[in-house]
C-alpha cells in the first residue's frame, strides 16, 4: 500500500514537472526588454561616456550587482522583499499577512509584491485586475527559475521607473546625484530604493517633500532590518534631497555619436579613451575656445604610439555651442606634411640631413613659391631647412621624389588626401595644397614614433588590430624625429618640459594659406597629440600662426598626460650613410636630377610602385621611380618597352600588371601590382 502511494506521488510530482516544464516551453517569458537598452560608449575603465536613448527615447542603462554599492540592494530588499532569498518568487507568508490586513481594516495596508513580481511586470506591464495578479506571480516564479536571484536583481536595477525618461539605477544615480552608483550614501541609497514605488510622485525636482518623507520611511525599514544602525539612519535624514535632474555624463560627444551612429541600437562600445584624460582635456578646450576672440574653435586628437590606441578625443571646444567633429574635416595642413616628404627622401638615400639646399628664389614652371617669412636664406642643411619650415626647400625636395609619387606613398597607407577632382598632385602639396583629417594626420605623425609603420587610431576594445603599413623605414622615420626635436619652441614654452621629467618631444607646426587653420602635432617616446585651431567656416583669422596658437595648446595637453615610460630609439644606424656626421659625397648637396643615388653596389630596386600595391591611376599615368643600379634606366610593362627616359606608364584599363626595370649593365628589378581607375 504504501509503495503504491509512493508512487502515484512520484508521478503525480513528475507530472506536475513535466507540466512545468512544458509550459515553461510553450509559454516562456519575454525578457526583450532587458535587451532593449540604451547603446553606451564607455571609456576604457568602463566608466560612461555617453548614453543614447533605447526605443520609446528611455534612458534604460543596463546595471549589474558589481556596479552598484552593496548598501543600495540591501535596502532595496528590506524595504520591498524581506524574504527574497526565501522564496521561489512570489511570498504566500506575505501574500497572506497583506489578504488578512486588508480584511481586518478594509483596505489596503501593505503589499505582498516580490521583486520578482515587480520585474515580471515591468517586462510585461499588465491592467491591475486580479487576473492579472494572477499571471504576475506565476510569471515571477517562471521569471526567477530563468535569471536567478542575482539576475532578478540586476533586471530590478535596469528597468526599474525612477522618473520622467529614466530607467535602472545607474541612470537615476547620474540623474540625480551626478555619480555612479557605484558609492553611495546611506540618504542616496535610500532615496534609490523609495523613487519606484511612484517614481513620477516622488521627483525630488518636483516634490522635494515626497520624497524626502518615502527616503526617510526607507530609512527606518533600513534600521529595523539591521542593514544600518540607526544613528546612521537618523543622520542620514537630514541630508537634503537634490532638487535638479542632473544630464547623463556627455564626454567625448563627437566620437561616442560617430561610434552609436554605425552600431546597432542597444549596444555597449568598449573605447580606449582614457576617461580621466578625456575630462581634462575637456576642461583644457573649454578654457583654450573661450579665450577666441573670433568664433574659432579647437579639435584635438591623442594616440598611444605603440599600438594607437586614441586615448583622448575632441571634436570642438564646446559640444553644446558645435556639434560638427572638426576632427574629421578635410583642411589644408599647412606645412605639417613637410616632415613626410623629407623622411621619404631620406629613405630613398636621395637626402641625409646635412645636406645643402639653396634657399633662394626659384620658379617651378611658373609657381614662384616663398618662404613665410618672405625671406631668402641663402645654402642651409636639410636639418635646419625642416626645424625653420622653409618653403622651398621643401619644394625642391617634392620636386625630387615626385608629387605624384608622395601622394600615392602616404594614400597606400591607408591615409585620405583629398585634391580637387580635376588636379593631380602638385607641388604645392608641400605647402598645405591638400585636405587632410586631423585623425589622419596624428596617425602619420605616430607612425613616425613607430619606426614609419602607419596603422589607423584603435577606438574600440576588442577590435583586432589590421596589418601596418610601410611609409618609410625606421632610419628614415627616426631621423625626422631627431629633427624635429630642435624644433623652435613657441615663446615662453620650453619644449621637454613635463610634469613628472622632462619629456622630449618632436614636433611640428603648420599654418594653411590666409590663416584659415592652425596646426601643431607633437609626438614624445609614448604619445602623439595633435591640434587643430581654427574657424568651422574656414574664415581667415589674420596672424594666427600654428606656432603661437595651436602649438602652447599641444604643450598643455601632453601636460596632462603621465610620464613617458618608453624611449625614443636612437637615430644611429651603424654603417648606414644617413646617419654619418657628414653626408657623404653623393648627398652632399640636393641634387636635382630625377635618378636616385644609391650606395656603391646597391642593388637596383623599384621605389614606385611598390610592389603587390593596388595604384590609382593619374592623369598622367602611373609614376615610375627606381634607385640604385646605372642609369640610364629602361621601363617595361607587361612586355611593352615605355619611351626612353619615360617616368609615367599610363594604362589602358584596370587589372594587374607587371613593371620591369632595367639599368645600362642589364640588371633589373620587377614588381607586380594591380591597377585602379579613379572614380568619377
Amino acid at each position: 500500500m504504501i509503495r503504491r502511494h509512493a508512487i502515484k506521488i512520484a508521478l503525480a510530482a513528475f507530472g506536475v514537472i513535466a507540466a512545468i516544464l512544458i509550459a515553461d516551453r510553450l509559454f516562456p517569458p519575454d525578457l526583450g526588454k532587458l535587451r532593449d537598452h540604451s547603446t553606451l560608449v564607455l571609456d576604457a575603465q568602463g566608466g560612461l561616456l555617453q548614453a543614447f536613448p533605447a526605443a520609446g527615447d528611455v534612458m534604460r542603462v543596463p546595471t549589474g550587482l558589481e556596479q552598484v554599492d552593496p548598501l543600495y540592494p540591501a535596502m532595496l530588499k528590506a524595504a520591498e522583499d524581506r524574504r527574497f532569498g526565501l522564496h521561489p518568487g512570489f511570498d504566500p507568508f506575505a501574500a497572506l499577512r497583506a489578504t488578512g490586513q486588508a480584511l481586518r481594516y478594509g483596505r489596503v495596508v501593505s503589499g505582498a509584491s516580490t521583486l520578482s513580481m515587480q520585474v515580471a511586470r515591468l517586462l510585461e506591464p499588465k491592467p491591475r485586475t486580479l487576473g492579472a495578479k494572477l499571471t504576475e506571480i506565476l510569471r515571477a516564479v517562471q521569471v526567477q527559475a530563468h535569471l536567478g536571484r542575482d539576475g532578478i536583481l540586476a533586471a530590478y536595477m535596469t528597468l526599474a521607473p525612477f522618473g520622467g525618461a529614466l530607467e535602472g539605477v545607474q541612470a537615476a544615480s547620474w540623474a540625480w546625484f551626478g555619480k555612479p552608483p557605484t558609492h553611495l550614501s546611506p540618504a542616496e541609497a535610500a532615496l534609490l530604493a523609495a523613487l519606484p514605488q511612484s517614481p513620477e510622485r516622488l521627483r525630488p525636482d518636483r516634490f522635494p517633500a515626497a520624497a524626502r518623507a518615502a527616503r526617510d520611511r526607507i530609512l527606518d525599514r533600513a534600521a529595523a532590518a539591521g542593514v544600518i544602525n540607526t544613528a546612521t539612519a537618523q543622520a542620514a535624514k537630514a541630508d537634503p534631497v537634490p532638487v535638479d535632474q542632473r544630464p547623463l555624463p556627455m564626454h567625448a560627444p563627437h566620437l561616442a555619436r560617430r561610434l552609436a551612429a554605425a552600431a546597432p541600437v542597444g549596444a555597449i562600445l568598449r573605447t580606449h579613451v582614457d576617461g580621466k584624460l578625456q575630462r581634462g582635456l575637456e576642461r583644457l578646450g573649454l578654457t583654450q575656445k573661450q579665450r577666441f576672440a573670433d568664433d574659432a574653435d579647437l579639435a584635438v586628437v591623442v594616440l598611444a604610439n605603440q599600438d594607437r590606441k586614441l586615448l583622448a578625443h575632441l571634436g570642438s571646444g564646446d559640444w553644446l555651442a558645435r556639434q560638427v567633429d572638426l576632427s574629421q574635416a578635410r583642411r589644408s595642413p599647412g606645412s605639417t606634411l613637410k616632415p613626410f616628404i623629407y623622411a621619404v627622401a631620406f629613405d630613398d638615400l636621395s637626402l641625409h640631413p646635412g645636406s645643402l639646399i639653396s634657399d633662394m628664389p626659384q620658379r617651378f614652371g611658373a609657381w614662384r613659391p616663398r618662404n613665410f617669412d618672405h625671406d631668402f636664406h641663402g645654402t642651409v642643411t636639410a636639418r635646419e631647412a625642416l626645424q625653420r619650415s622653409l618653403n622651398i626647400p621643401a619644394v625642391q625636395v617634392l620636386e625630387k621624389i615626385g608629387p605624384a609619387r608622395f601622394a600615392a606613398v602616404v594614400r597606400l597607407c591607408g591615409i585620405d588626401l583629398s585634391f580637387p577632382s580635376t588636379e593631380d598632385p602638385g607641388l604645392p602639396l608641400a605647402l598645405g595644397g591638400v585636405g587632410i583629417r586631423l585623425t589622419d594626420l596624428a596617425a602619420l605623425y605616430a607612425g613616425l614614433a613607430d619606426d614609419g609603420r602607419i596603422l589607423p587610431p584603435a577606438t574600440l576594445q576588442g577590435e583586432p588590430p589590421p596589418s601596418p603599413r610601410v611609409l618609410v623605414g625606421s632610419a628614415a622615420a627616426r631621423a625626422v624625429l631627431d629633427v624635429l626635436e630642435g624644433s623652435p619652441s613657441p615663446n615662453g614654452i620650453a619644449s621637454g618640459s613635463g610634469v613628472a621629467r622632462p619629456r622630449r618631444i618632436a614636433f611640428k607646426t603648420g599654418t594653411s594659406f590666409g590663416f584659415r587653420d592652425a596646426w601643431t602635432v607633437g609626438v614624445s617616446a609614448d604619445y602623439t597629440v595633435a591640434v587643430w585651431v581654427g574657424r568651422a567656416d574656414g574664415a581667415p583669422r589674420p596672424g594666427a600662426m600654428g606656432r603661437e596658437t595651436a602649438a602652447p595648446i599641444m604643450f598643455k595637453v601632453f601636460d596632462l598626460l603621465p610620464p613617458d615610460h618608453g624611449l625614443r630609439p636612437p637615430p644611429q644606424s651603424p654603417g648606414h650613410a644617413l646617419f654619418q656626421a657628414v653626408p657623404p659625397p653623393a648627398l652632399a648637396h640636393l641634387r636635382q636630377d630625377h635618378s636616385l643615388p644609391g650606395r656603391p653596389g646597391e642593388p637596383l630596386r623599384i621605389l614606385f610602385p611598390p610592389d603587390g600595391a593596388v595604384v590609382e591611376t593619374l592623369k598622367d599615368g602611373v609614376s615610375l621611380l627606381a634607385a640604385g643600379g646605372t642609369p640610364p634606366f629602361q621601363w617595361v610593362v607587361d612586355g611593352d618597352p615605355l619611351p626612353a627616359g619615360a617616368s609615367f606608364w599610363p594604362p589602358q584599363g584596370e587589372g594587374f600588371s607587371r613593371i620591369v626595370v632595367v639599368d645600362s649593365h642589364g640588371r633589373r628589378a620587377e614588381t607586380s601590382i594591380r591597377v585602379q581607375m579613379p572614380d568619377n
